[in-house]
């Protein structure tokens, strides 16, 4: 008997049982031998590169956008290391040639520069362990390949896809696990040397131990493991020379000396085959650290079914990057106490992977709507007037981004703002005069049914006078003191006399402070600043309506439809 030490963490013992010619193409394989008895792999974390210092990457694949996922991902890797004095690292995993766009990297580049990810290293600022695209990087992925196939872990396959998709056939019929059956692994040099005379197109393939199991200590999950026996023998380089995905990911983590994998739970069984690789290879494990999946509130996997999942979806409906950064990182994680509000850098300071569960976060896109207008509201003012003064001017509502009016109607308006896009739903809502339909609507007509003529007739009178103007000149303390003798001369009072003059004022039921809405209406009807396209109507078109309409005639019409309204107006 034999015995062959491979690392710390395989310990293999052969029995010559094969024929000396097969024996020997053998010979140098670790994992080839169908014989071997109780193989136990225990892949142990380490403590971190080669020089101690903490080196984390995020490696997304540049086809498609970045989903919130992927997100949180970069996210976590990105507290790691800055909480731990360390490194982040931004590769690029392109080797899905058909599917890897240009557009699609800088997209994400750009989703993760707008949640303020910066790394140390990337495709776009370099580093020492560059390239970091890896279809840079194929010299090296061959270099590699050569040389666990020189050292016998690896072994050419002249298998073609029918042949393939028989053995999967055949296993599915016996009800086995669909692996390779490892037609080459034992292949004479004669036969290897006849199949490269004709040109025959060939693949890598790792030879996997028959027996045995696979150990890993999770950060996260802790002890995770495998039988070898499910796995067979994988390929590492395609027939067209490009390498698989795990011979990528391994040869590059060990070369960029990456010393922690914190990456989604849908990588576990990656991380069975990475780990025979760096053992082939002599590179030392990283610790690993697999985070749950973002799941829907019907608890599946979250996906374009539920609606948004992507970040660049979020940017665009006017979510802030602190508030998508606040909620991924509770979206798994906690502190410990029932805080849920934290900056970017208190995350940095309080985050630990110790405390990333390992159950499912639900993605709860009604609280991050909430958790967003809580950030939004609590930006100082002169940035909320800045984000909403320019999204008003960009929308072509407003002329100007910037001024009395903005700043006005910010402080009315931003308790209705959760996202930045509401903003222009709430001041179309405050500019518009839908008076025709609220009088016709149920609610409405109850207004009218309390004596209306007579409060509109008061309220003309005022307009005419000049009084109301003067009130509104005054600001707030104008307008309540307004209100109260106005209210003393009908004898009304509380909703008796705020909705009618709500409704007759703003043409709406209701809406944000009443004295408010209507001194910013009126000042937008004198400050120039509502563009024409927005069909705004100043105080002076709204009291020309309310003076031509028949409102004993609409009185009498105890249910009055929006037509019959419109008609008494023009009358």
């Amino acid at each position: 008997m034999a015995s062959f030490v491979g690392s710390q963490w395989l310990r293999i013992r052969v029995f010559p049982e094969l024929p000396l010619p097969r024996l020997r193409h053998c010979i140098f394989s670790y994992t080839s031998l169908s014989f071997r008895k109780n193989l136990t792999v225990s892949a142990l974390a380490a403590a971190g590169s080669a020089d101690g210092q903490v080196r984390v990457r995020f490696a997304p694949s540049p086809t498609g956008n970045l989903h919130v996922g992927g997100a949180r991902t970069a996210l976590f890797n990105y507290l790691f290391a800055r909480s731990k004095g360390g490194k982040f690292i931004l590769r690029v995993e392109d080797t899905d040639l058909e599917r890897s766009t240009k557009q699609s990297e800088e997209a994400m580049l750009n989703d993760l520069t707008w949640l303020g990810l910066d790394w140390d290293e990337g495709p776009d600022i370099g580093g020492e362990y560059g390239p970091y695209r890896q279809s840079e990087r194929n010299p090296l992925y061959k270099q590699y390949a050569e040389k666990l196939l020189k050292l016998g872990h690896v072994y050419r396959c002249f298998c073609s896809n029918e042949e393939l998709e028989q053995m999967k056939e055949h296993a599915k019929q016996l009800q086995l696990p669909p692996v390779y059956t490892g037609k080459w692994a034992t292949a004479l040099d004669e036969e290897i040397h006849d199949e490269l005379a004709k040109g025959t197109p060939y693949t890598y393939r790792f030879r996997v131990p028959k027996e045995g199991n696979l150990k890993i200590n999770d950060l996260i999950r802790g002890e995770v493991s495998w039988s070898l026996d499910t796995l067979g023998d994988f390929v590492i380089l395609r027939s067209n020379g490009q390498p698989v995905y795990n011979f990528c990911v391994t040869v590059d983590d060990a070369n960029m000396h990456i010393s922690h994998v914190i990456r989604a739970e849908e990588h576990l069984p990656n991380t069975l085959r990475q780990a025979l690789i760096y053992q082939a290879l002599g590179f030392s494990m990283p610790s690993f650290a697999h985070v749950s999946l973002i799941l829907a509130p019907d608890r599946s996997k979250l996906s374009k079914r539920h609606g948004a999942t992507s970040v660049g979806q979020f940017r665009e409906m006017g979510y802030l990057p602190q508030a998508m950064v606040n909620y991924l990182a509770l979206l798994g994680w906690g502190d410990g106490t029932e805080n849920e509000f934290f900056t970017i850098d208190q995350l940095v300071e309080k985050f630990s992977i110790s405390r990333v569960n390992k159950s499912g976060a639900v993605f709860d896109s009604t609280k991050l709507r909430w958790m967003n207008g809580q950030r939004l509201r609590a930006l100082p003012s002169e940035e909320l007037t800045k984000i909403l003064g320019d999204r008003w001017k960009s929308t072509e509502l407003l002329l100007e981004s910037e001024g009395t009016f903005v700043k006005e109607a910010i402080e009315l308006l931003k308790d209705g703002i959760d996202l930045v896009t509401d903003a222009e739903t709430v001041l179309l809502n405050l500019l518009s005069y839908p008076l025709e339909s609220t009088l016709a609507s149920t609610e409405g007509n109850s207004v009218m049914d309390d004596k209306l003529s007579d409060v509109v007739k008061n309220l003309i009178s005022s307009y005419d006078s000049g009084e109301l103007y003067e009130a509104l000149e005054e600001g707030h303390a104008g307008w309540q003191k307004w209100v109260k003798n106005f209210g003393k001369r009908l004898k009304r009072k509380g909703k008796s006399l705020f909705m009618p003059l709500r409704v007759l004022l703003t043409g709406k039921l209701h809406g944000p402070d009443m004295g408010g809405s209507i001194i910013l209406i009126y000042r937008a009807g004198i400050c120039g600043a509502v563009s024409k396209q927005v069909g705004f109507k100043t105080l002076d078109e709204r009291f020309k309506m309310l003076r031509e309409m028949n409102w004993e005639a609409l009185e009498s019409d105890k249910q009055p439809d929006e037509d019959s309204v419109a008609t008494l107006i023009s009358e």
